[in-house]
């Protein structure tokens, strides 16, 4: 005769959690304000780059401050690089990760949005030459220039992005969730 063992309930049954997908209900225009993001913030990771490391060569600077300045903004487009592309990843990974729900959403938004309003603001008050009219199509001033405008830019897509979230978060129904998203 075969004795036969009989295994202890579990007090809690063991469920298995899977990654939610995002619904493909309605239109989603936040990963095409988070790619506009990556890609402005790409160019002007490019152009200061280029600027800082054009500047460091030659040793000319208009002020200490604009140096300064260049690796800020330089700062903040590697910041909102790195930000966007990784949210974008797990957008289109389709699952909900922990860093991707909206509370985090909120605050490297808010963050990026500081970042770029502190530094298109004072780029403004701090590049000189105006609106480049008697300079060359390619040079420093009219390459300033378009620091300046890229990060307004930045800032103007931040700031929508930013509102666009908080707004689809407060349109949404509460749903039950299981998950870590819920101790959020």
């Amino acid at each position: 005769m075969r004795l036969r063992l009989r295994r202890p309930k579990r007090l809690f049954p063991r469920r298995v959690l899977r990654p939610q997908r995002m619904s493909t209900s309605g239109p989603h225009y936040h990963p095409v304000l988070f790619s506009l993001m990556c890609l402005s913030g790409l160019a002007e990771l490019g152009l200061t780059a280029f600027l800082v490391n054009a500047g460091l060569a030659s040793g000319t600077w208009p002020s200490p401050r604009y140096h300064e300045l260049l690796i800020v903004i330089l700062v903040a487009s590697v910041w909102t690089v790195l930000f966007s592309s990784m949210y974008l990843l797990w957008l289109l990974d389709g699952a909900r990760h922990l860093l991707a729900n909206v509370a985090s959403s909120i605050i490297w938004l808010a963050v990026t949005l500081t970042l770029w309003g502190v530094s298109a603001g004072l780029m403004h008050f701090t590049r000189s030459g105006g609106n480049c009219p008697s300079s060359a199509p390619i040079s420093r001033c009219r390459q300033s220039l378009t620091v300046e405008s890229l990060a307004w830019v930045e800032l103007a897509l931040t700031a929508l992005a930013l509102c666009w979230t908080i707004l689809n978060s407060l349109n949404k129904p509460e749903r039950a969730v299981f998950d870590s998203r819920r101790m959020v």
